[in-house]
């Protein structure tokens, strides 16, 4: 048990005085860019399952 404590302790440490945070516009700007990122590949997978489905019911009419 007394390892797991001082994993605990050495953690809080770690994360408090070792850890360098993102500063707010920082952390905005890198959301946004995983925001766009996130709907540019939403569109792609969209345009390409599109083009799919009409190629397969081409297919399947002839």
């Amino acid at each position: 048990m007394s390892k797991f404590i001082n994993y605990l302790k050495e953690s809080a440490t770690e994360l408090t005085k070792k850890v360098t945070w993102p500063t707010w516009p920082k952390l905005q700007s890198s959301a946004l860019l995983v925001l766009v990122a996130t709907v540019i590949l939403a569109i792609v997978v969209f345009a390409m399952d599109f083009a799919f489905q009409h190629l397969m019911e081409f297919i399947y009419a002839l």
